[in-house]
């Protein structure tokens, strides 16, 4: 497991990070949206076991995408007020989430057979996902690669709070963080996640542009942008465990579903542009 694991991240990592710096933004979104559209599917079994409904929210959420490409131009999202609603909107919901994590799993009661409700967060989770990355690619037309350089900041931002979880959970875990979400999450390796992010935001303040005066902006938007990223693989975990589902799907060899892999990022991406958007 670990062997497929390592190979399909030393194949994905060189593409994912092709595709942010070399391809044009229309060759990005359209590489990305095949990503959505492959992780509808997966949610679509969270949303319910009937291939009736399932179907159901394929065709609502091709809908909804293609609206959303008629609403929101692939540049100027800055200056869009849809796109700044929708950001508006994925924060508040990631925000709100984290009563669903602590009342789990007696509120469950109440959401548990609404294939309606799981439509709607389906919804949420996926497309301000896409509009974020994309509005981050685009900050400086004339310049992709500072988009880039900002996406590549999250996507670290999230490896490294992850992975300084896993390794201090491992070694100082003691104090659950959601006991009936993740068992094997603690506080403490929360608290090494953000250790370890903190290095990266570090290095940010080197090599990033970063006009003057906005560097608090940067530490708190980096701060939440972490946190998002805790509740995202959460709310994903929490969801999948109320469906009876151990991985969203089987496409990566040894990672289980897109959806597993990118479950923190549908999170912190949509909460770090909406810090972005509005003080940076």
């Amino acid at each position: 497991m670990l062997k497929q694991r390592v190979l399909t991240a030393l194949i994905l990592a060189p593409l994912a990070l092709a595709a942010i710096f070399m391809l044009p933004l229309p060759g990005l979104a359209l590489a990305l949206a095949l990503v959505l559209v492959l992780a509808a599917r997966e949610w679509a079994r969270v949303v319910s076991e009937l291939n009736s409904k399932r179907v159901g929210f394929l065709l609502v959420f091709a809908l909804s995408f293609g609206l959303s490409f008629w609403l929101m131009p692939l540049q100027g999202l800055a200056s869009s007020a849809v796109f700044s609603v929708v950001v508006g909107i994925a924060a508040c919901a990631w925000g709100g989430s984290i009563y669903l994590l602590a009342t789990y799993p007696n509120a469950a009661r109440f959401w548990h057979n609404s294939s309606l409700f799981k439509l709607i967060v389906g919804l949420v989770v996926l497309l301000p996902f896409f509009w974020s990355l994309i509005f981050l690619r685009a900050i400086d037309p004339d310049h992709p690669s500072v988009g880039g350089a900002w996406v590549l900041y999250v996507l670290l931002l999230v490896w490294a709070a992850d992975s300084g979880a896993y390794f201090a959970g491992r070694r100082f875990g003691r104090h659950k963080l959601a006991k009936n979400v993740s068992p094997k999450k603690t506080i403490e390796g929360l608290l090494g996640g953000f250790c370890v992010a903190a290095l990266v935001t570090v290095g940010a303040f080197l090599f990033m542009p970063i006009a003057l005066g906005k560097e608090w902006v940067l530490i708190v938007a980096s701060v939440f942008t972490v946190l998002a990223s805790v509740v995202g693989d959460l709310v994903e975990s929490m969801f999948k465990r109320q469906a009876g589902i151990k991985d969203s799907g089987t496409l990566l060899p040894g990672h289980g579903g897109l959806l597993d892999r990118i479950d923190s990022l549908t999170a912190a991406m949509p909460v770090f542009a909406f810090f972005y958007l509005h003080w940076m």
